[in-house]
């Protein structure tokens, strides 16, 4: 007769050899590749110490390291489906932390964003991501839901709205923009992919009214005048391919080129013609083209291209708007500064400019470990948290900074392996939810040490200081873990 204890023992063993050991190992060589990197930003050479010194950052982190692989085993061991059974109960308790966190946490560094457990400060947003990330699998794993029609969009984005809505009352915008990063996995589980089409249009729109809006052209900004004229581009692209009307396609960009035309030989006669009239002549041309395409094409694609035409020229002349009265000062000067607009390298374009200068002078091996001059000399604020990564580009130049994205680049894409192999919706969607994370960390981050996206405070992945960013990716990653390791009960993969 089988003992109880030997059906556990045997439960245990297949767990184990089920579990994405691969997985895990990127996650290991992450984290310790990560608490190295601490101690090189934070040790000078007149004042070594040891890297597992308690009152060091990378003491601290190895402590935070130790309590992580403890969590990430434990959570291998609670059984899976209390993950799914329990998803909406813990994202519940997490938007209730996260308001109260909003009105009761202390005020550090102008954010209500950490709670204090005597000297032990945590960050629940970190960890409410997680919570989002079982909400969202969860509900797309109920029988029978399927994004079908704009009102079943309703649910799963306020999913991932409720807790934005939260952060942003802490004062802590750059970690709520993470959420949006969840968009992909409503595009992978039925979004049309016309959302992020438009998505990107408007990012690049306000980009490019941004930048060029103190250069005129044809009497109006050259921002304006580059967006209104990708808005007629885009217009003539979506007749002749989302809408398959090569006829109307072809008569719009016609109509486009005829007014141009219009428009230079009368300057050259010496009449000048303002851009604005140039294009409100234009615009109500294509739109009559629209309506005509309406009696020939399908009434659907056309009614969306002309909406789509009508709100990407409101959002354009209301891109400076939003930008000068929604945003605080320093999200304009950091937006600025990201673009190019400004240069205040002695103040908020400071941190960026050092961590260019250093990773630059990283070369293609680096100074070698502990010789960075930038870091050494502590040029670059914040080069153990959000600009850990110049730390890497000084010391190890290239070849360093090549190793981490390929890491990253391969855990990325092994968390995306492991979403398409699940037999279970719920699987799979919670898996596209911690790559879309990661991604979006990973960009967001690298972007902003190099000054290519404006400084919003996204620390790296297992790599920048703190207990709350690693025990959040920790418990993202191995419940991703768990819930992978039942693909044997329905076959290897």
């Amino acid at each position: 007769m089988v003992s109880t204890r030997d059906n556990n023992q045997d439960a245990s063993n297949r767990l184990l050899a089920s579990v994405d050991w691969f997985t895990v190992l990127l996650y290991v060589i992450l984290v310790i590749y990560g608490a190295i990197s601490i101690y090189a930003a934070t040790t000078t050479s007149s004042s070594q110490v040891s890297m597992f010194d308690f009152d060091t950052y990378s003491g601290k982190q190895f402590v935070w390291i130790g309590l992580s692989f403890v969590i990430g085993f434990s959570l291998l061991l609670i059984d899976r489906r209390l993950y799914e059974a329990y998803a909406y109960p813990i994202y519940a308790i997490m938007i209730i932390i996260l308001i109260a966190t909003a009105f009761f946490s202390p005020n550090i560094k102008g954010s209500h964003s950490w709670l204090k457990f005597g000297a032990v400060s945590l960050q629940p947003a970190e960890f409410a991501k997680t919570a989002t990330a079982l909400a969202l699998a969860k509900l797309f794993s109920t029988y029978g839901f399927q994004l079908r029609g704009w009102r079943t969009y309703i649910v799963p984005v306020g999913i991932i709205l409720f807790p934005v809505l939260c952060i942003i009352l802490e004062n802590e915008t750059g970690s709520a923009l993470v959420y949006f990063s969840l968009i992909f996995v409503l595009y992978r589980e039925g979004m049309s992919g016309f959302v992020l089409f438009a998505l990107l249009c408007a990012v690049t729109y306000f980009v490019l009214v941004l930048k060029f809006a103190g250069t005129l052209i044809m009497g109006i900004p050259m921002g304006t005048f580059i967006v209104l004229t990708c808005v007629m581009v885009v217009i003539v692209i979506m007749l002749l391919i989302y809408c398959r009307s090569l006829i109307l396609g072809r008569n719009v960009a016609l109509g486009y080129i005829a007014c141009a035309l219009l428009t230079w030989i009368l300057s050259l006669m010496g009449i000048h013609i303002n851009g604005y009239v140039f294009f409100f002549t234009v615009i109500p041309l294509s739109l009559i083209y629209l309506l005509i395409g309406m009696f020939h094409d399908d009434l659907n694609k056309v009614l969306t291209t002309v909406i789509f035409a009508v709100v990407s020229i409101i959002f354009m002349f209301s891109a400076n708007f939003a930008f000068n009265h929604a945003l605080k000062p320093h999200q304009q000067n950091r937006i600025n500064i990201a673009l190019g607009i400004e240069e205040d390298l002695k103040g908020k374009g400071y941190n960026v400019n050092q961590s260019k200068i250093a990773i630059g002078s990283g070369g293609l091996t680096g100074k070698g470990f502990l010789e960075g001059t930038q870091t050494k000399l502590n040029y670059v604020p914040e080069q153990h948290t959000d600009f850990i990564f110049c730390t890497i580009g000084e010391e190890q130049g290239f070849v360093g900074t090549s190793a981490v994205l390929i890491l990253f680049l391969t855990l990325i894409l092994r968390v995306i392996a492991i979403a398409e192999r699940q037999h279970t919706t719920f699987g799979r969607v919670y898996a596209y939810c911690v790559a879309s994370i990661l991604i979006f960390h990973l960009t967001i981050n690298i972007g902003m040490v190099i000054g290519i996206v404006p400084v919003i405070g996204i620390p790296l992945p297992f790599f920048s200081y703190g207990g709350s960013s690693l025990w959040g990716f920790t418990i993202l990653l191995f419940i991703l873990l768990r819930i992978d390791a039942v693909r044997t009960e329905y076959g290897t993969w």
